[in-house]
């Protein structure tokens, strides 16, 4: 996979096309990350005798690594911003 735990990325496709967020979970078994503030998704709980009404949370679901694009912190020289054209350098 491109991306790791940590990266900072970009959606490239999707509903959240344009958004950014931290990886906080790869799961390269799968190709999918988990990514800070994207993909948001409805979770309602069942009710329990700690909470009779239920609750209605949002969870952070995975999304495909191919939608996403590693995005170069500033000051910070991973170089996974993308690839370097050789010919370029020489």
């Amino acid at each position: 996979m491109h991306v790791k735990k940590g990266d900072t990325v970009l959606v490239i496709a999707g509903n959240d096309k344009g958004k950014t967020g931290t990886v906080r979970t790869a799961l390269p078994g799968k190709d999918h990350v988990i990514v800070e503030g994207v993909n948001l998704r409805w979770h309602h709980r069942r009710p329990t005798q700690q909470s009779p009404k239920g609750e209605r949370l949002q969870r952070e679901v995975s999304i495909h690594a191919s939608n996403v694009k590693c995005v170069e912190p500033s000051g910070d020289a991973k170089g996974k911003a993308g690839k370097k054209n050789k010919k370029a350098s020489e």
